[in-house]
């Protein structure tokens, strides 16, 4: 297919077009930049707001706010840095992706599946497992190093260039990528990189890592890529091997980027590996051990023992665990365990939430001397001597064996332990050298509970 190079873009920036982008936006929803203006702030004066951002852009005075820094936590206590646009530059964003966006997605690899139109992680898995059936069981798990942090701004400037010749465009883009970062309270200058969280971000990382699958194609290697995670298949080791040194240079030469070399290897489908949140095996597709975590650790944060189960609990759970089954739950996963595994631990911590509501509506408070005596080493005959009061109510020996009057001498089981109305009393352990002990915790709880 013959390239296209568009030389003017800027005149098809209409109130339409203004106005698409502004409904993409608003359905992606999403946080208010540095201005903390929101979108449906943005949007009660809607019309002012997209004819004076549409005026800017056409005649070039646009200028970005700074990014306003989010961290998100990661594993072994690591951040993953977000820089989120304000709303009147995520439309600005939506805006030049839409113009430019047609000149380069029909020359996209057809092995490239992320943030691109009718394709999603579920069709590169299912490709990567068709490669998997034809024979392609050695993998070269690659990753970049810092891809969205790290790339150069004149090298994405020039990749646009190639097909986009409007001046005032490439200029946009331009400050886009040197917005800044507000970050504590400080402006820092952004001098290489594409923000994650911005709109044109994604277009932005394909157009460059276009450069990478154009290579593996032409040498004749299958790969499969999302975004920046991609994997190269191939039925030999050393095919392998040799793919990896394709790859390396290519990252390194032409994307003045680096490979990790912690996360860089070359495994197998015996040994499994992970891609797209699953750990892929001879055995089948099942959810990666870091997934699992992280939706035990949004079900801990959900349900809070100390809270009231509420419609709000319950309307977070589901949007989790919907989430969780739409995505994992397909027809080439085996995730039967583990989906058992976390509906478990959904109904645990539910009913720790019930149990601890229901304490504390209807059971009344107790000193803790009461409901949770210290344990001593007194032996067994020293507890019939003594005799302990609760509120005017006698415990001995007796008492926490169900019976309000004194054991008989003549008894057969006198000065005994034995089974009564709260239960059995049998003797602990020693405790160094001394005599027999009662574990009265559990029994003086049950029999305060029942007295008073």
């Amino acid at each position: 297919m013959k390239a296209r190079k568009a030389h003017s873009l800027t005149g098809r920036i209409t109130n339409d077009l203004m106005i698409k982008a502004f409904k993409a936006v608003k359905k992606n929803r999403g946080a208010a930049g540095i201005d903390k203006t929101s979108i449906s702030m943005f949007e009660k004066q809607l019309e002012q707001n997209l004819t004076r951002l549409m005026k800017d852009l056409k005649s070039g005075a646009y200028q970005p706010k700074p990014l306003r820094r989010k961290l998100i936590p990661k594993a072994q206590g690591k951040f993953r840095p977000l820089g989120i646009p304000a709303v009147r530059d995520r439309v600005a964003q939506e805006v030049i992706r839409k113009l430019i966006e047609p000149y380069f997605e029909p020359h996209f690899s057809e092995l490239s599946f992320g943030f691109r139109p009718n394709r999603s992680c579920h069709q590169a898995i299912r490709e990567m497992l068709k490669f998997w059936k034809q024979g392609y069981c050695i993998v070269l798990d690659a990753d970049i190093q810092g891809f969205f942090d790290n790339i150069q701004h004149e090298l994405i400037i020039d990749l646009v260039a190639q097909k986009i010749a409007d001046g005032n465009i490439l200029r946009t883009i331009r400050k886009f990528l040197k917005a800044g970062v507000m970050e504590d309270g400080v402006l820092k200058k952004t001098s290489m990189g594409t923000p994650q969280g911005g709109v044109i971000s994604p277009l932005l990382a394909n157009i460059v890592l276009d450069v990478l699958d154009k290579e593996l194609a032409k040498a004749g290697y299958i790969f499969v890529r999302y975004a920046d995670d991609f994997l190269v298949l191939a039925k030999s080791t050393p095919d392998c091997e040799k793919a990896l040194d394709l790859v390396q240079s290519v990252i390194e030469e032409k994307l003045q980027l680096k490979l990790s070399p912690e996360k860089t290897k070359i495994t197998s489908f015996k040994k499994g590996f992970e891609f797209l949140g699953f750990f892929f095996s001879t055995n089948g597709a099942s959810m990666r051990t870091k997934s699992v975590e992280k939706i035990k650790e949004k079900i801990k944060t959900i349900t809070i023992r100390s809270h009231n189960i509420s419609d709000e609990t319950i309307r977070k759970l589901n949007r989790v665990t919907r989430g969780v089954a739409n995505y994992y739950l397909t027809d080439f996963s085996t995730v039967k365990t583990q989906f058992s595994h976390i509906d478990g631990r959904i109904r645990k911590r539910l009913r720790c939430m019930k149990k601890k509501t229901h304490l504390c509506k209807r059971q009344p408070s107790y000193p803790k001397s009461i409901l949770r005596p210290k344990r001593t080493a007194l032996p067994l005959r020293t507890y019939e001597r003594q005799s302990k009061n609760i509120d005017g109510f006698p415990l001995n020996g007796a008492m926490l064996n169900g019976r309000t009057d004194k054991p008989s001498q003549e008894s057969p089981g006198a000065g005994k332990p034995h089974a009564g109305k709260y239960g059995e009393l049998t003797p602990s352990r020693q405790r160094g050298g001394g005599g027999e002990s009662l574990p009265l915790t559990h029994s003086v709880l049950r029999l305060a509970r029942a007295v008073l």
